[in-house]
Formats: C-alpha cells, structure tokens, sequence
C-alpha cells in the first residue's frame, strides 16, 4: 500500500481550442515562454548561431582573401593551351538571328519591309557600337604595318570608312546586298604564326585567296602579317547563288592587333563582307575561316571558323 501511494499520477493538460494554444504558444505566463523558449534558452541559441555563422564568414573570407592573392588581375593564371578556351582562336559573325531563334544562324531578311530591315540595322548598330563611341586619342592610335602600336597602346578601328557596309547605307540590306561582320574571338597573348612563305600555302586554301597573298606580298610585304580570311559556300548550289563577296577594310585580321594583353581600351579588329548579289529566295549556306599556322580548322567542333545562312527575299 505504501507504494501505491508513493505513485505519482499526472493528469493531461486542458484541451484547448487554435487560437487559444496559439495564444499560449506565443506567451506562456506560467512558464515564462514565448515561442516555446524561454529568455534564457533564446539567448543561448542565438549566441550559438552568432558565434557559428561568425566563424563561417570568417573561414571563407580567409580562403578567398589567400585565394586572390594568387590572382593577376591584368591576365589570366592559366593562357593558351594551358587554359580551358586553348589557343585556338574562332570566329564570330554579326548580325545574329533574333532572341525567338537563339540557337539559329540565319540572316533572313526582306528587303521591301522597313521594319524587317530595322531589326537587322538596329542589331549591327548595337554591335558596332562601341566601335564608333572610339576616336584617335590617348591610348588609341591609328595603326598600319609599317607603324605598329607601343607597348600599352591600342589600334583604332575606323568602321565609318567601310562603304557600303556604313549605318548610312543602311548596311546595303535595302537594296539586297547585305553586309555581315566577322570578329576573332580574343585569346590571351595569342600570336598568330602568319603564312609568309607564299610558295607552300596549304592545299585546301582557296585559289582565290592564294593569288590574293600573293599581290599584297607584291604591294607590302609587312602586309603577310595577317590573319587571312575567305569566305564561300558550303554546297556547289551555295557557291553558285552566293555571289561575289568583298572584303573591307581588308581580307582579314591586321597583324598589328595582336596579341591581345588585356589592354585598356583594346578592341577586336573586323572584317565587313559585302555580298553584292546573293540568289534571292534561296537560302545559302556560308563558311569562313580565319588562315594562320596556328590556326586548325574543324567543321564540325566550328574550330577556326564560322557557319552561318543567308537568306534574301
């Protein structure tokens, strides 16, 4: 019997109603709880969560700060074939398809439609904008062969001399000869290793580019100091539609721009092809390649060249 009494029996608490145990999950005036914690439990958790997360930010602003201090800000740590992007440089060309066709590259157009042609004026104007906010002072120097840039010093790249491929000709795409433009994408403190030797040009260039080499080594033989470039169809249809193409300023990527060193002010050198009379209504499948020792070629990985179509109606 005594033991029976010494058995404690605990009733359960009073059911209460939603709001009645919320209320007393907020405030708990007999245990002194709000929130289920009191003042005392708060603080310690809050002290624990301050001093670990303290510790966190600290731990990581360590890495990063012994992490930069492994940096060059100026240059990359790891260039050319040491670095993911290699050092074989591509092309690019402007003006790409509409953002609704992102992963197109046809220039499709039609030419008795003004508000069609804005849209691809407008996207050149856009690309070549920063190329016409640049004039001839401080760090940018007007460049040619003969007088290369000083160390630290970048080449003007004048694109308001390019007719008919200028915003005032509307980029000829009114009149059904549209202008594209090729950029060589930047690889650090790429050189390119120029075709000088004129008598072992590769077999797969294009005659018509080989006779071209071989009148500018006639004119300037500092002009081999170029990255070549020629451009034609794909298909036998595509060279019979495509038409003739010219080249401004030149046929291909000045020496005097490269290399590329992270230079202030440095912009990539273009070429503007002007084809002067494509077969309307045909799509025209165009490849052009950039021509350098250094420079391989792949069709299918797109290395050292650019693939894009053309269609005028």
């Amino acid at each position: 019997m005594a033991d029976k009494e010494k058995e404690q029996y605990y009733s359960p608490p009073p059911k209460l109603g939603k709001w009645e145990g919320f209320k007393l999950f907020l405030w708990n005036s007999e245990t002194g709880q709000f929130l289920g914690r009191t003042a005392g439990s708060w603080a310690k958790i809050l002290l624990f969560y301050f001093c670990f997360y303290a510790c966190l930010i600290g731990f990581f602003s360590a890495m990063l700060a012994v992490f930069y201090t492994t940096l060059d800000m100026k240059m990359p740590k790891w260039q050319l074939d040491a670095s993911l992007i290699g050092s074989n440089p591509g092309l690019g060309f402007r003006p790409m398809p509409p953002d609704s066709h992102v992963e197109s590259t046809l220039v499709w157009f039609k030419r008795s439609d003004s508000q069609n042609l804005d849209v691809w004026v407008n996207k050149i104007d856009e690309f070549l904008q920063p190329y016409k906010n640049v004039t001839v002072s401080g760090n940018v120097v007007s460049c040619d062969y003969n007088t290369p840039p000083i160390e630290n010093k970048v080449c003007f790249v004048d694109v308001k001399e390019w007719e008919p491929c200028t915003k005032d000709s509307g980029y000829s795409y009114n009149k059904g000869a549209p202008c594209v433009f090729l950029k060589l994408n930047k690889i650090f403190n790429w050189v390119p290793d120029y075709y000088k030797d004129t008598e072992n040009l590769p077999e797969k260039m294009p005659n018509d580019l080989k006779n071209h080499i071989l009148s500018e080594k006639g004119l300037n033989e500092n002009s081999l100091n170029t990255v070549w470039v020629s451009c034609e169809g794909e298909n036998p249809a595509d060279v019979e539609n495509i038409g003739s193409i010219q080249y401004f300023p030149k046929r291909g990527f000045p020496g005097y721009f490269f290399p590329y060193k992270n230079q202030p002010g440095y912009l990539s050198p273009v070429i503007a092809l002007w084809f002067e009379g494509p077969t309307t209504g045909v799509l025209i499948n165009i490849e052009c390649k950039a021509w350098a020792k250094n420079i391989i070629h792949d069709r299918m990985e797109r290395r050292g060249s650019v693939h894009f179509e053309l269609m005028v109606d």
